[in-house]
């Protein structure tokens, strides 16, 4: 059987002797909270759970900011330096990893599988030479990792046309471990199987969201509490029914606030709100931030409350950067060389700059201190501003009272190093030069005509 270019063979005795991962027990806690949920119609879809405003917004904003952190194949310099290089082997499917997304897509992919669902499979499509040239992620509910007696991991992929798996194929294909890149969040069960923040977050975002239908069943009938229709004598059950489902379908919902004409004593009496109901506001912000605790996302950077007092923003993007994104970010980039056969001296790095970038002011500041400080050259700082080169801007300047520790040592070394240095005469100016040459012209003048004189009178 081909599979995207490459013959793979199976020998039935190996098929097997394959055995399934266990996934535990996060798998059906998205799907069915509890056994028998479903029957009873108390269980939540994975759809309404994670359109939870809180949980929607920890998981884009963790995907988006990968995406928009693009690839980089760096290489090593000689002098333990890091540059941004090119190879057409390896640039090529990282600028289009696959037909149908954009690098950005792709990343943003990659994060969204991880985080909802634990595990990340990236499938390798190679060409004639054996090389990878396309990468296509797979949906993780159509993957299972496999497990020989040998120990060799194998995965089982169901038919998708999208990611170009053979046509005409019935039920699965098997692949070895070479042929996917799987990347996984914490794995608390198996160590092929990741469990997802979205696990530890479902039952803050199911009750945030039990909540809220509650709340929109309230204000749907017109914000008015429920009440006791009562009646002087007795009644029996077929009229308690009667009079119930006459109140409920005329003075309900829509019809909330219309004016009842009731006989026969019948009394209605309003129930007052609950204290809780007036705690709603707490509650959900309690179970907010439960859900931005399994991300690692400080509250304010989805909304939550405010920025906390003595924190700069730049303090809380750094905190976001380190506890939600760091870990996930190193994990892209050691998989991608990994499974790209990308040896040292070249390596996969993610471009962190759009995500740290600052505010021009603070900029400006940070790389007038870097040129001063002789770490960047003039150029390079000009290149942080988007501005060409200038000529004599590649040199490093340092100022001239710096000196370096040696040279201090033997100041120090001196018997008295504090003396004083003997002052240097100022030069003279040039009306004072002007007058010395005179005055030596006419000294050497005297001098010759005392000789004469001396000459003749012997």
């Amino acid at each position: 059987m081909k599979l995207l270019g490459v013959e793979i063979r199976w020998a039935p005795r190996v098929e097997k002797a394959l055995q399934p991962v266990d996934r535990g027990g996060w798998w059906s806690l998205v799907k069915e909270p509890f056994t028998g949920a479903w029957q009873r119609n108390i269980s939540e879809k994975q759809g309404d759970v994670l359109c939870y405003p809180t949980l929607y917004a920890c998981i884009s904003r963790i995907s988006k900011d990968i995406g928009k952190l693009s690839f980089r194949l760096m290489r090593l310099n000689d002098d333990g330096t890091w540059s941004v290089t090119r190879e057409p082997s390896i640039s090529g499917v990282l600028g289009r990893p696959n037909h149908y997304q954009t690098e950005q897509q792709f990343r943003e992919q990659w994060a969204l599988s991880k985080l909802t669902q634990g595990n990340t499979y990236v499938l390798k499509q190679r060409n004639q030479r054996g090389l990878v040239e396309r990468l296509y992620i797979l949906n993780p509910w159509r993957v299972k990792p496999l497990v020989s007696e040998s120990g060799d991991v194998f995965y089982e992929l169901w038919t998708d046309h999208l990611n170009l798996l053979p046509e005409g194929a019935q039920g699965n294909v098997i692949v070895p471990a070479r042929e996917i890149i799987h990347d996984r969040e914490v794995c608390l069960h198996h160590p092929l199987i990741g469990v997802p923040p979205l696990a530890a977050a479902h039952w803050p975002a199911i009750k945030n969201l039990r909540i809220l239908r509650s709340s929109a069943e309230f204000f749907g009938n017109g914000a008015q509490p429920g009440g006791i229709l009562s009646a002087p004598g007795a009644i029996g059950n077929e009229t308690a029914e009667r009079l119930a489902e006459y109140w409920n379908a005329g003075f309900t919902g829509k019809n909330a606030g219309r004016v009842a004409v009731v006989g026969d004593g019948l009394k209605f009496e309003a129930l007052a709100a609950k204290s809780v109901d007036a705690q709603m506001v707490e509650q959900l912000r309690y179970s907010d931030e439960q859900i931005c605790q399994p991300f690692g996302i400080p509250p304010f950077k989805v909304g939550i409350g405010t920025l906390p007092a003595g924190q700069k923003v730049d303090d809380i993007n750094n905190l976001y950067y380190s506890d939600a994104l760091q870990d996930r970010i190193e994990h892209i980039e050691n998989l991608l060389d990994q499974g790209l056969s990308i040896a040292a001296p070249l390596g996969v790095e993610l471009d962190l700059e759009p995500l740290l970038r600052m505010d021009k002011q603070k900029q400006t500041q940070v790389e007038k201190e870097l040129v001063a400080g002789a770490i960047k050259t003039p150029n390079e700082a000009r290149k942080a501003f988007d501005l060409p080169p200038m000529e004599g801007g590649d040199a490093i300047y340092l100022q001239q009272q710096n000196y370096s520790l040696e040279a201090l040592a033997r100041r120090d070394a001196q018997d008295d190093p504090f003396k004083s240095a003997p002052a240097t005469p100022p030069a003279p100016s040039s009306k004072e030069t002007e007058v010395l040459s005179e005055r030596k012209q006419a000294e050497w003048e005297q001098r010759a005509l005392d000789s004469l004189v001396q000459e003749l009178t012997q």
